[in-house]
């Protein structure tokens, strides 16, 4: 983003997701762009949210956003009406079989967002990460989550086992991905109820201090050549391979 300008995100999901989560406040398209279906949604979308669109040259576009795909929405500011604190995993409405995930050290922000793009898909009530030493939600987050973050509550908190407690205080069981787990998570049978799942950077790993929290631990079973995934791809394998069928794959 260039200096001077408001924020802006780009690409036609990120724009899509901003004007439907109520923060776009304009939407600039490159004049000459061909109306694809995905133009056409981002159109229709802004029409009936009141959200002015202008044609500008796609140099215009380029000052403000490196890949845009022709389409940019600029908005007042980050969003924080999803972002919350610490106190607020005591009092939100989780329902009797909520789930969170817990990035502990995830600083890249195309991983956040990749990762935040299969919490929010997965139904997942809340995404918690630390205030330092974590990814921001910037606009490169923003797209890489394809719009996720601009729904998806997000709870920044400054100490990852405190909150880890409080979520246990909520009748949270808390389950670590760890490639050293004792047990696969085709050996270990997810809790029933309310459950967070923690995931650690893709270099380290969970912190320590984190990974004594966890109530359960459990590892991806790795049967090819290659030795790991990716952090957003192991969330997304956990999410979906062991966490949502216990719950009826809802």
């Amino acid at each position: 983003m260039a200096k001077g300008h408001s924020p802006v995100v780009a690409g036609k999901r990120a724009v899509l997701e901003s004007i439907r989560a109520g923060e776009a406040s304009e939407v600039l398209v490159a004049k000459g762009s061909r109306q694809s279906p995905g133009l056409r949604d981002v159109l229709d979308a802004a029409r009936s949210e009141h959200v002015r669109t202008r044609e500008v040259d796609r140099s215009a576009l380029d000052a403000l956003a490196e890949d845009h795909r022709g389409v940019v929405a600029t908005i007042d500011a980050m969003p924080t009406h999803t972002t919350l604190g610490e106190r607020d995993l005591s009092t939100f409405s989780w329902g009797e079989e909520g789930v969170a995930v817990i990035l502990d050290g995830v600083e890249d922000p195309q991983n956040l967002g990749a990762a935040a793009r299969s919490i929010e898909a997965s139904g997942a009530r809340m995404l918690i990460t630390r205030t330092h030493r974590a990814a921001p939600v910037t606009p490169a987050a923003i797209r890489a989550s394809a719009g996720a973050l601009l729904h998806l509550p997000h709870a920044r908190v400054a100490n990852l086992a405190r909150a880890i407690e409080r979520l246990k205080d909520a009748h949270f069981t808390v389950i670590g991905l760890d490639e050293d787990a004792p047990g696969s998570i085709y050996e270990q049978p997810c809790p029933s109820g309310r459950v967070a799942l923690v995931l650690g950077s893709e270099g380290s790993g969970m912190s320590r201090l984190v990974r004594e929290h966890c109530d359960l631990l459990v590892s991806l079973p790795m049967h090819g050549k290659v030795g790991s995934l990716n952090a957003a791809a192991s969330l997304a394998a956990a999410l979906y391979a062991y966490v949502l069928p216990s719950r009826g794959g809802t």
